[in-house]
């Protein structure tokens, strides 16, 4: 059975905003937004126990698929509109409360004229009995708006054995979740606006028909907004940082002894993890001409397969972690890294799912100009599993074979060769610089001030590090993250082109 939600704009406008302080209209409505004036009219009608358990209900459905057509954007003027009345008795008998002295500021209202007036959700393969359907329809029923009170709306609730969802559908961008329901009420109760839905990830392109890693091409993006980022050398303090947050928020939600191993990296005995779990990469501006190295941002890399940035109880631990900022308009994660006696900084880091900056994107990681490569280059310095024991051209037999292990433990290939990077010959020997410009190179030289070294965990401290470029025999894809501290966004690769021109 499917059941499927009607959306008419009666209006032919939809009035909505794609976030705060844009003036981008939001279109087609999202699940969140229709949830959300479900929920109103619940209000309006009476608040029916029937009526929020259908709520409560629809809330751990999957999110539907939708059907619109497209838009054009209305031409929205700026208005001039007075603030809220002050709220302190200062404020109150300050002049600017007389109607010819108020201050005025500035306001749009993006709006679209949709094609077609009409949306459709849809959630294949759904089962509802008689009494939830009902409650729903009758919220519908009475929803006389989405989002402005000016979308005035016409909505109904229909369900069908034989209905499918045209091919023309398009996937939601955000949806709610299991709570969605009792956090709206919350954020009503303190006079607040409520966050926006949960973001959903981009459906993954066809597979590439190449060798991969275990690790993800789905990233969970984090984009550094506010705050003094430190270097990229520090990086892997700050993927430190990230993932002690991401464990302590399941804590401070309740959910005391439930950190998934793929999170926190430990075993339920408190040891590493020896299988694959999520990886906390940086993302930096490299590899393009006059790149300083800046990191711009990390990305949340998950074991390939596994659904963790889906998961419900992860999810509501990082919407803990990154409440709304309403000055801008995003989920701002915040990381303070003396919190556990790490290096002071602290930085605001905001999801997304749509990066502003080409540095930000991941494809720099998994292929090159969309295509699977033989040849990848370290960003971040490989940090060695074992201790070196071996002296001269052993040393760097040893090097190699160290790096050629690292490729099969994250599921790759035996390397054809290691090149040293900008050397122009091919040989089993990593240099300490890397082959990506802005990248900074493995070891500073021997007169530079300390803190130029790489700052690695107590885990990893006193392993060698070095730079490579490994190159195989045939195309395989990213992400390459190599090396003990693969976890932290050490041993980072970037594909790059081949040196004999095969890509």
């Amino acid at each position: 059975m499917t059941l499927a939600l009607e959306v008419e704009y009666l209006t032919g406008i939809a009035y909505a905003s794609a976030g705060l302080g844009s003036d981008a209209p939001d279109w087609p409505p999202q699940p969140d937004r229709i949830f959300s004036a479900l929920v109103a009219a619940w209000a309006a009608r009476g608040q029916s126990q029937n009526e929020a358990s259908a709520l409560e209900w629809l809330e751990r459905l999957p999110p539907p698929l939708l059907l619109a057509s497209d838009f054009s954007p209305r031409t929205s003027h700026v208005s001039f509109v007075p603030p809220n009345d002050p709220s302190s008795t200062k404020g109150k008998h300050a002049a600017e409360v007389f109607p010819g002295m108020r201050r005025r500021q500035p306001r749009s209202f993006p709006a679209a004229c949709p094609e077609d007036p009409v949306v459709h959700l849809f959630w294949p393969d759904t089962d509802v009995d008689d009494a939830t359907f009902s409650a729903l329809d009758a919220l519908a029923v009475d929803t006389a708006y989405v989002g402005h009170s000016a979308s005035l709306t016409r909505c109904k609730f229909r369900r069908s054995d034989a209905c499918t969802p045209p091919k023309a559908c398009r996937n939601a961008v955000r949806a709610v979740y299991p709570g969605r329901f009792a956090e709206l009420q919350a954020a009503f109760k303190a006079g607040r606006r409520p966050n926006p839905g949960a973001v959903i990830a981009p459906v993954p392109r066809s597979p590439i028909e190449a060798p991969g890693t275990i690790f993800s091409t789905d990233w969970l993006l984090l984009e550094h907004v506010d705050g003094e980022m430190p270097d990229l050398r520090a990086a892997a303090m700050v993927a430190k940082a990230i993932r002690d947050k991401l464990v302590s928020a399941y804590e401070e939600i309740g959910l005391r002894g439930q950190v998934p191993e793929t999170v926190s990296g430990l075993t339920s005995e408190g040891t590493p993890l020896r299988a694959p779990h999520l990886a906390i990469v940086p993302l930096s501006f490299t590899g393009f001409p006059h790149s300083d190295g800046r990191v711009l941002g990390f990305g949340l890399v998950p074991p390939r397969g596994n659904w963790i940035l889906k998961d419900a109880n992860f999810l509501s631990a990082f919407r803990h972690l990154a409440p709304l900022d309403s000055e801008v308009g995003r989920r701002i994660l915040r990381i303070d890294g003396a919190e556990r006696g790490g290096p002071g900084f602290t930085i605001g880091l905001a999801p997304t799912s749509d990066p502003s900056l080409s540095s930000l994107n991941p494809t720099l990681y998994i292929t090159l100009n969309g295509h699977p490569t033989r040849t990848f280059a370290t960003v971040t310095p490989i940090v060695l599993d074992r201790h070196l024991k071996e002296h001269g051209a052993e040393r760097e037999a040893e090097i190699a074979k160290q790096i050629g292990d690292a490729c099969r433990n994250i599921g790759l290939p035996e390397p054809e060769t290691i090149e040293i990077s900008g050397g122009g010959r091919l040989a089993a020997f990593p240099d300490k610089h890397s082959a990506i410009e802005g990248a900074p190179p493995a070891e500073p030289s021997g007169k530079s001030p300390r803190w130029l070294r790489w700052r690695l965990p107590p885990s990893l401290s006193g392993r060698a590090l070095t730079h490579a470029v490994v190159r195989f025999a045939e195309p395989v894809q990213g992400p390459v993250i190599l090396g003990a501290g693969r976890y932290l966004g050490l041993g980072l690769c970037r594909p790059i082109r081949d040196p004999e021109g095969v890509a």
